[in-house]
């Protein structure tokens, strides 16, 4: 009976405690950004500030607003409890009451390996590359760098209309004509993470953290002579555009970035006057409706600014994409034909190659004793180099091999260096295969594929006396294969539409010199003190102001090009495969790279300034976009704030947005053999424009699948004039295929002198 009577107690007191913790969830309050449908304010308020003000008291009393949003959104971003937010959404005049997203940062040579540095004369005057405006969403700038320096600039822009903000170290004199405005956005942290801390990062455009000074000056940094990082990646280094101005806008702080303050910045940088606004940020993928990002840039696109962001990190897993809006370009990354070696010599005469930025002491050419960092630890991941986890006696004057992963790459270094061990090999696992990713070490360091790694800890287990030693190799050009599609590139297909290619594109991101903050050493770790000017980074975050500065490349040259035109130029001319004519390898699988990985290709500017024809897209492209997705009226609203009716006598479908590139997602049919015997049609229809002399254009497919035919209608198009359109039809007929089979295939345009062309990526589910 006790039993019973406590088990009664004990299930009371759970469902009591239940209760609780939902009511405290639904008291808790969170930031929502509310779009409102500004042309049905009511007559009885005199401005939208108003309006906006009584709708959020009629919800609650005690909220107050953090922004409003007069470009990139029409509406507010507010902290309301659940029930609030409710109250809120079904009021007159809510278009939508999104919950904020948390957004994270997608963490010299290259201007000579895109054909840059030889190719002064295609490329558009300084004059017009001046007028062109970088707008560059991140954790702001140091703008004591030389990369800012605007000797031979002009006066700023007429068309910028920005400001300087100001801060306790900040000064006015902080701007110039290179870097012409810089703001910063903290109200959505500061509401969710606490008041900025001062003491350890700056309440201004002042970058603290390194990222948003190296994507600003990669974008647009202006050419600095003998720029390196100890001695490495030595040269000039210079940004894509380098007469181009520079806007910083500081989203991004040490707790992460927050959706209202991106969409602020948004709205601020439309406001200001940006020609291209650069975003290497990302986060959780949801439809365009729930996106306020992608609302934000479809609001930018349709106001002539090119937005380019970064394709993710998640790589190389597919489906891990984010910024997947066709209106957004969408950057992976690839690799530089540089690398900085760095060599392992063991006990028994092996050597192996590795990466390493390290500029210290470098370890005497005897070998040392070398343990693995599993076997000299108590824990069971040891083997990691997490903090405290080795044993100083089995360390000490030893050269340690650590596992890559769970936590920062040089942090494993600095714990094999308090353990008392004097070297490190880093070694990859499964998940990063044979991708090296160099860092600026504080003690020698050799980072190593899995296969090295993998025959290293062999002759660790195999002798009983294992001995090894570590050297440097400084800066070496010329490696081939370039590029290679980084591991770490997040891939398709597209989890949001499967039926438009993504990532778009890719570019270099992988060892990139840039500028970087004078406030963290290179690693961004408390215990690096070394300032930089200069430091080598990798990510999508680095090749997306890549792609960046380039686009404003093309809008100085081309100043009537809409966003779509730009990027279609980008991408119809980019290469996938290499000089003798094999495809672009993936450095994850040692295999060639699909467009799932790399999109249309590698970006090839000179000949993006010359394309011959482009895909273009207009609004009216995407509401027919949008129809096809079946979005209501109010849903097409919060991107174009104009009452839009899809016309329900005609027949709207995804595949004909005007998009440089095909997918195809194709169904298995059911039955013996995935019901190989069914056919399914599909057509896609595209317009291209003449941006080129007169000619007739011849296409051309190449397939790697004989059970998917592929006929084009008509076969060729001559265009007589500027800015003439014609259209084609491509219809693809496909035999069933297993479920999670992809092929590809490729489509060009030619007259002769230009190339057009579109990859095509099949995919039966």
């Amino acid at each position: 009976m006790k039993t019973w009577r406590l088990s009664i107690v004990v299930l009371v007191s759970f469902h009591f405690a239940l209760v609780v913790a939902e009511e405290i969830k639904h008291q808790q309050k969170n930031t929502y950004i509310v779009h409102m449908d500004k042309s049905n304010m009511p007559a009885t308020f005199d401005d939208h500030f108003q309006w906006y003000d009584s709708s959020l008291k009629t919800a609650s009393s005690s909220a107050d607003m953090l922004y409003t949003y007069n470009n990139v959104v029409h509406g507010f971003s507010t902290r309301l409890t659940t029930e609030e937010a409710e109250l809120l959404r079904g009021q007159l005049g809510i278009l939508s009451v999104l919950p904020e997203a948390r957004y994270e940062l997608h963490t010299t040579r290259t201007p000579e390996f895109l054909g840059l540095g030889k190719s002064v004369a295609f490329l558009p005057q300084a004059d017009s590359a001046s007028e062109v405006i970088v707008g560059v969403l991140d954790t702001g700038v140091w703008p004591e760098l030389k990369s800012f320096d605007d000797t031979g600039l002009g006066p700023v822009p007429s068309s910028w209309k920005g400001e300087c903000e100001t801060g306790k170290t900040f000064p006015l004199s902080s701007c110039n004509r290179k870097l012409i405005g810089a703001r910063f956005f903290s109200r959505g942290y500061e509401v969710a993470f606490g008041p900025v801390n001062e003491t350890i990062e700056s309440r201004s455009p002042r970058d603290d953290d390194g990222h948003g000074s190296h994507t600003s000056t990669t974008a647009v940094g202006s050419a600095v002579e003998g720029a390196s990082l100890f001695g490495f990646a030595a040269g000039t280094a210079r940004g894509m555009a380098t007469h181009a101005r520079v806007a910083a806008y500081k989203v991004c702080w040490l707790g992460g970035c927050y959706g209202s303050d991106i969409v602020a910045a948004m709205d601020k940088a439309v406001q200001d006057g940006v020609d291209v606004l650069s975003m290497s940020i990302g986060g959780g993928l949801s439809d365009y409706t729930k996106d306020s990002v992608a609302i934000g840039a479809f609001r930018a696109m349709e106001q002539g600014i090119l937005v380019s962001c970064s394709a993710g990190n998640g790589g190389p897993a597919p489906s891990s994409l984010s910024n997947v809006a066709p209106w957004i370009t969408t950057v992976g990354a690839g690799t530089l034909d540089r690398d900085f070696p760095a060599f392992v010599m063991l006990g028994d005469g092996k050597k192996f190659s590795g990466v390493s930025l390290y500029s210290g002491k470098p370890l005497s050419d005897s070998l040392i004793p070398l343990v693995y960092a599993g076997n000299a630890s108590s824990s069971p991941n040891g083997n990691l180099c997490i903090p405290d986890n080795l044993i100083p006696g089995k360390v000490a004057g030893k050269i340690v091999l650590c596992d890559r992963g769970s936590n920062a790459r040089v942090q494993k270094g600095i714990v094999v260096k308090e353990a008392g061990g004097v070297g490190m090999i880093l070694t990859n696992t499964d998940l990063y295969g044979e991708e090296l990713v160099a860092d600026a070490h504080l003690l020698p360091t050799a980072a190593v594929g899995q296969k090295a790694g993998d025959s290293i800890k062999s002759y660790i287990s195999s002798d009983p006396n294992p001995m090894a030693t570590i050297a440097p190799g400084g800066t070496q050009v010329g490696v081939q294969p370039s590029p290679v599609v980084a591991s770490f590139s997040s891939r398709g297909p597209n989890p949001v539409t499967p039926e438009i290619l993504k990532p778009d594109i890719i570019a270099p991101g992988v060892n990139i010199l840039a500028g970087w903050t004078g406030a963290v050493g290179p690693t961004g770790l408390q215990v690096d003190t070394r300032k930089v000017s200069f430091n080598i980074i990798s990510g999508t975050s680095m090749s997306c102001p890549h792609v960046s500065g380039l686009a404003a490349l093309l809008k100085a040259a081309h100043p009537e090009w809409r966003p779509a035109a730009i990027k279609s130029a980008l991408m119809t001319t980019a290469y996938h495969t290499y000089k003798g004519g094999e495809t672009i390898q993936d450095v994850a699988t040692g295999r060639p790279a699909t467009p799932f990985d790399y999109g249309a290709g590698h970006v090839n500017p000179v000949s993006a300034l010359d394309p011959g024809l482009v895909y273009d897209a207009t609004v009216d492209d995407y509401l027919s976009f949008f129809c096809a997705l079946n979005y209501r009226q109010d849903e097409i609203k919060r991107f174009t704030n104009r009452d839009f009716t899809c016309d329900m006598n005609k027949k709207y479908s995804v595949e004909d947005l005007n998009y440089p590139s095909f997918a195809v997602p194709l169904q298995t049919a059911s039955g013996k053999g995935g019901g190989s015997g069914e056919l399914t049609v599909v057509k896609y229809t595209r317009t291209l424009t003449n941006v080129g002399t007169p000619a007739t254009y011849k296409v051309s497919v190449s397939s790697q699948i004989s059970s998917v035919k592929i006929s084009v209608e008509p076969e060729s198009l001559t265009f007589s004039e500027p800015n003439e359109k014609k259209s084609y039809t491509v219809t693809f007929t496909a035999s069933s295929m297993p479920s999670g089979m992809t092929s590809f295939a490729h489509l060009e345009w030619s007259d002769g002198k230009h190339i057009v062309g579109s990859p095509v990526a099949f995919s039966w589910t």
